[in-house]
């Protein structure tokens, strides 16, 4: 009998061999949560195996926002004279799975190598809480770093970005937006980085829009049935899932163009890959400044793989090198 997860034959040749291993010993014989009945016991496994360790950084504090906890995490030493700047990331996990806790290595690096301090929320999660509650979670987020964080957290505000992973990349490409559209008072961000967002929550492997929705739709990891599994959880409604605070890419020009400079980075073995390069095309085209990264043979979740994947590294790599860049501390 085959294992739960095992790599479609059409899929196995295409992958990265060091990913190809570490499935076929670690992932291919979990259940996929997916394929059993909702329980928010799922929640207590890793949502990705293979993370590196968490860095040591200045400190690591906890704090209390309206409907969740934000972890903030502080760079050693002295702080420039203005402030920090200051980074808000949103985890993956399909609105559905991961926490506060989840991608605390990446938040490390990010602290660490950016010299940043990183705001990352545990933000509620589908479906006991549909949409919007993660674009509210997310949003009140960013708010309170801007009006709190020179007070309580030493930063600067004029000098904050925002990103996110797959989910916490369609958060992240939202609050970019409604963060230039606050009144009376937008918050100006430096770089938004969207790490294999989704950014159309209509997409379906049915259709000819993003061919990678064809190509990969037996992918492992985040196959169709999963995504549409947390798609069906976070907007069960499909008459929202044409808002723009839902589907980034279906934004109106002109409040698109209010995106800040845009990082995207895409797998070439992920359904997401054609839609988040969709949205990067859609960026350019109304003179929003765009670059983009495709990693070869990679699948979804290689984030949260860096400590046993080389490409994992490479990209954890390239997006603190993005982020210092944005704030000149390189």
């Amino acid at each position: 009998m085959a294992a739960p997860q095992a790599i479609d034959p059409e899929i196995l040749p295409r992958l990265d061999p060091e990913y190809v291993a570490f499935h076929n010993k670690y992932v291919a014989h979990l259940v996929p949560p997916h394929s059993l009945p909702w329980d928010p016991a799922i929640r207590k496994g890793d949502t990705v195996p293979g993370s590196a360790e968490v860095l040591s950084v200045g400190s690591v504090q906890d704090y209390d926002l309206s409907h969740c906890k934000v972890r903030v995490f502080t760079p050693e030493g002295t702080p420039p004279p203005d402030g920090w700047p200051a980074y808000v990331w949103y985890h993956g996990g399909g609105w559905t799975l991961g926490n506060i806790s989840s991608e605390n290595a990446f938040c490390s690096r990010l602290c660490k190598g950016a010299k940043c301090v990183v705001a990352s929320p545990d933000y509620r999660l589908a479906p006991e809480h549909p949409y919007p509650a993660a674009v509210e979670d997310s949003f009140e987020t960013l708010r309170w770093v801007f009006d709190q964080g020179k007070s309580l957290l030493g930063v600067d505000p004029t000098r904050l970005a925002i990103g996110g992973s797959s989910a916490g990349g369609n958060l992240a490409a939202i609050i970019s937006m409604k963060a230039a559209e606050l009144k009376p008072l937008p918050i100006r961000l430096k770089l938004a980085q969207l790490i294999v967002p989704v950014t159309d929550n209509t997409a379906l492997h049915t259709d000819d829009r993003y061919p990678s929705w064809k190509e990969n739709a037996n992918t492992v990891w985040l196959n169709t049935g999963r995504m549409l599994w947390f798609r069906n959880f976070y907007v069960p409604k499909e008459s929202e899932r044409t808002e723009w605070d839902n589907s980034p890419i279906f934004a109106p020009d002109e409040l698109l163009a209010k995106s800040p400079k845009t990082w995207i980075a895409v797998m070439e073995l992920d359904i997401l890959r054609d839609e988040g390069l969709a949205y990067g095309e859609r960026l350019r085209k109304v003179g929003v400044p765009v670059s983009h990264k495709q990693y070869a043979k990679a699948p979804h979740q290689i984030l949260a793989m860096d400590g046993v994947l080389s490409v994992g590294r490479e990209l954890v790599s390239d997006a603190v090198e993005n982020l210092a860049e944005a704030f000149g501390t390189l």
